[in-house]
């Protein structure tokens, strides 16, 4: 931990007086890097503002996190300031507080003219990223994780723990006897990280104590080449993706990885602080819409985000769903808008409510999803008679906020074929029956 220290002096080049804004959760990693700061504060008299976010999410201690760290601000006089999540949208969880964290610390960064930003990630945090992009499916800059330093427009984001380990960080909170408040919702497996943590990333340790230096030159190694290939396709891009429409017959020409790349920068463009929520899936399905043969079509994609080919032009553009009303023609895959997924797939082993396997001699084509309506009903699969869709949401204990965006499946006919996740119809076939379609929710 003190190569910590000497990073901050030396390589990054802190100077007298500046301001430091650093996200605080109260939580082992954040504490020891505020300890570090308060270090470094009486030896350069820098201003440290603690930004702490109270993501207000019902789990036990969040407010007594708060007030652990507004204690600690207060008996080393440091700046505190705290906001507490009032509402989330129906987005992805952690995706959306990622970025109302980000969104706050860039407010403070304005108010007190800081220079840095600092985050307490540290090196598991790194191989544990990595290693779930790699696994989820990412970009060239998704599978490298994230970087030490960021340069914003009037500050830099920094992860000053990069290089050290959650046991150095261990280390050094009994070393100086330090307190910490422990989120006990990341022992629960449910959480993807969680599983990665205690299972995938020991296993690499036993291979090598040191592994976590080959994962950041790793990611190192990644952003260098995606910035050289970045460069390469700045010279070009304006001219195959004129006005944000990319011309189809120009980028045609270009070599597969230039393609690929051109597809995830128009990607960037859009998402910016949510590309978190892109895998290559969604450039494959892309690329897939412009090579085929359709002249008009539709692609749906996270946070309602549409891919729209007209003849030789394909254009990303924001589907504005008013009042919760949507209804999307089903394709290969979509992202649906209450954040999950719906994908055509070739086969699956599975026949829970999350498959729905569809004999077109019974429905009518083509299939859409939409959100319910006032009076749906379906035939729920093994029922005389027909129920109501807002029954089954209550039996199923769907929350209230949940249902409005919750998927319908329908035919040309409008008869209800399929409620994702929750119950089939008497059109769903079973596993060895023959069918034409197999939907996948997920």
């Amino acid at each position: 931990m003190d190569k910590v220290y000497d990073n901050l002096l030396n390589r990054l080049k802190i100077k007298y007086g500046d301001a430091i804004v650093v996200g605080v959760s109260g939580g082992p990693d954040s504490m020891a890097l505020l300890h570090i700061l308060v270090r470094l504060k009486k030896a350069l008299d820098l201003q440290i503002i603690v930004a702490h976010v109270n993501h207000n999410t019902g789990r036990k201690g969040q407010f007594e996190e708060q007030k652990f760290v507004s204690n600690y601000c207060m008996e080393n006089s440091l700046v505190f300031e705290t906001m507490i999540i009032e509402e989330y949208g129906d987005d992805n969880f952690h995706n959306e507080a990622r970025s109302i964290r980000y969104n706050y610390f860039c407010t403070l960064a304005k108010k007190y003219h800081a220079k840095y930003v600092f985050t307490a990630h540290h090196a598991d945090d790194l191989i544990e990223t990595i290693l779930m992009r790699i696994v989820r499916g990412s970009t060239l800059r998704g599978y490298s994780g994230f970087s030490e330093v960021v340069k914003m427009n009037d500050y830099y984001i920094v992860r000053p723990l990069i290089h050290v380990t959650k046991d150095e960080i261990y280390a050094y909170l009994n070393k100086y006897n330090l307190k910490y408040m422990t989120d006990q919702s990341n022992n629960k497996d449910v959480y993807t990280r969680n599983r990665f943590r205690k299972y995938i990333v020991p296993e690499f340790k036993k291979e090598d104590k040191l592994v976590h230096e080959k994962f950041y030159k790793f990611s190192k190694t990644l952003l260098e080449y995606n910035d050289y290939i970045d460069k390469q396709v700045n010279k070009i891009y304006n001219k195959i993706v004129p006005e944000n429409v990319l011309n189809i017959e120009e980028f045609l020409k270009q070599e597969p990885l230039i393609q690929t790349k051109i597809i995830y920068l128009m990607l960037e463009k859009n998402y910016q602080d949510d590309l978190m929520l892109l895998t290559d899936k969604h450039c494959e399905i892309i690329h897939n819409l412009i090579l085929s043969k359709k002249a008009n079509a539709t692609l749906h994609l996270p946070n309602n985000i549409q891919a729209v080919k007209s003849y030789n032009n394909l254009e990303l553009t924001k589907l504005n769903i008013k009042d919760n009303i949507y209804e999307i023609q089903i394709s290969e895959y979509l992202n649906l808008p209450n954040g999950k997924n719906l994908e055509i797939v070739k086969s699956s082993k599975i026949d829970d409510n999350n498959i729905c396997r569809l004999d077109f001699s019974s429905v009518k084509p083509p299939l859409y999803v939409r959100n319910r309506h006032d009076g749906d009903k379906m035939t729920v699969k093994g029922m005389l008679g027909r129920k109501k869709i807002s029954d089954i949401f209550i039996e199923c204990k769907i929350a209230t906020k949940d249902r409005d965006l919750w998927p319908v499946v329908c035919d040309a006919d409008d008869n209800i074929v399929w409620l994702p996740g929750l119950k089939k119809s008497k059109f769903c076939k079973e596993k060895l029956e023959k069918c034409d379609i197999i939907l996948k929710y997920y």
